[in-house]
């Protein structure tokens, strides 16, 4: 959410270029004004396309407002602090390692359960590169002493991060990760994408989930995960979008297309069948969340989370869809625009169409505001 403000600032780099030049700099810039509007723009957009439930890394500074907005969207959520000890690039997006893990306890202890639980704290280091040992064995260590804990990170994403994590390392990143102690059920990997067969092993015996962000994957260069192959060996995969600022949408739909196509010139065009990515899209986020006795699917006795979709558009099929036809109705063609409501733990938050807790106009007015102030600040 921190980064909805900087979409279109970052267009055509490669992952770390893409950090050390422009989002870094960018996030250091944020007050709370601009954190705030940042994240509503944001949640109007998940809230609009359809999504109910999100995880969110932060930044470093104004965590504290990220979860004031979340809780007032009405969506549910793991948010954290960006937890970041190494950063020589841009040292004022850098915290010492007591400091970074004791505000995050705090932030912990103030919003974790909030908003009769839908709201929940995760902690959030950033990515290897940017993280000490320390960190992210002591965050872990924090996570494992709650049962609903939440570790999520960024991992094997680019090749040029994996390059720069094996000269410090001495191996790949998931395998360092797995050294450290830090897989489990409760650790939630975004990307993914270069591995070797140990490391697939490594997901695969820790019970470690997956987030497969394709657009995100595609924009930056960073590569395709063998997201077929990982299904097949057991791994936990769910999809995300990772943020504006690299995708540049928070639109699901797009997120299941793609990842319903890219795999199948490789792997064959039953690879990724409709029903199992639109099951990626729901169960198995909320699985990766540990969410799934709650919500993810239409169940009696689970929370009443559900969007509401009308078909009756130009690019859905025109005649009538069969029931087994509506997963590829949705995946293939599916668009925000169908969306017509959305509930989230039994209220609405959009109806006809209309976002019940935001005014486009508004959340779009005070976006450009904050962000004109907040280039000036970053000189990006």
């Amino acid at each position: 959410m921190c980064q909805t403000l900087f979409r279109g600032l970052a267009d055509d780099l490669d992952l770390l270029h893409w950090l050390r030049e422009r989002i870094f700099p960018l996030e250091a810039a944020h007050d709370e004004a601009s954190m705030r509007a940042s994240a509503r723009l944001g949640l109007w957009e998940l809230s609009r396309s359809g999504t109910t439930a999100l995880m969110d890394m932060g930044t470093v500074r104004h965590t504290a407002a990220l979860g004031e907005e979340i809780e007032a969207s009405g969506l549910r959520a793991y948010f954290g602090k960006a937890l970041m000890d190494i950063n020589a690039t841009c040292p004022s997006l850098c915290e010492p390692t007591g400091a970074a893990l004791s505000e995050a306890q705090e932030l912990r202890r103030e919003f974790h359960g909030r908003a009769g639980g839908r709201l929940r704290f995760a902690y959030t280091p950033r990515f290897v590169l940017s993280c000490s040992d320390e960190l992210l064995r002591e965050s872990f260590a924090l996570t494992s002493a709650m049962p609903d804990g939440r570790w999520h990170t960024h991992a094997s994403e680019s090749p040029g991060e994996m390059r720069e994590v094996l000269v410090r390392c001495g191996c790949g990143n998931v395998e360092h990760l797995g050294r450290l102690g830090t897989l489990s059920p409760q650790s939630c990997l975004a990307h993914c994408i270069h591995l070797d067969e140990g490391e697939v092993r490594r997901l695969m015996d820790s019970g470690t989930h997956v987030l497969h962000c394709p657009s995100s994957n595609l924009k930056l260069a960073s590569g395709i995960a063998d997201v077929p192959g990982l299904l097949r060996r057991g791994v936990s995969v769910s999809l995300g979008c990772d943020g504006a600022a690299c995708n540049n949408a928070l639109d699901m739909f797009t997120e299941m297309r793609l990842a319903a196509l890219i795999h199948k010139p490789r792997h064959g065009p039953t690879a990724m069948p409709a029903l199992e990515v639109l099951e990626m899209a729901t169960l198995g986020g909320a699985r990766a969340l540990g969410w799934d006795l709650e919500i993810g699917s239409l169940t009696p006795g689970k929370s009443a989370d559900a969007v509401f979709v009308n078909l009756s558009r130009a690019w859905n099929p025109l005649g009538p869809v069969s029931p087994e036809a509506y997963a590829g109705a949705l995946v293939y063609s599916g668009r925000p625009e169908n969306v017509d409501a959305v509930m989230a733990s039994g209220e609405w938050l959009v109806r006809s169409g209309r976002t019940l807790r935001y005014e486009e106009t508004e959340v779009c007015a005070r976006a450009a505001e904050a962000l004109g102030a907040l280039r000036s600040r970053a000189r990006v």
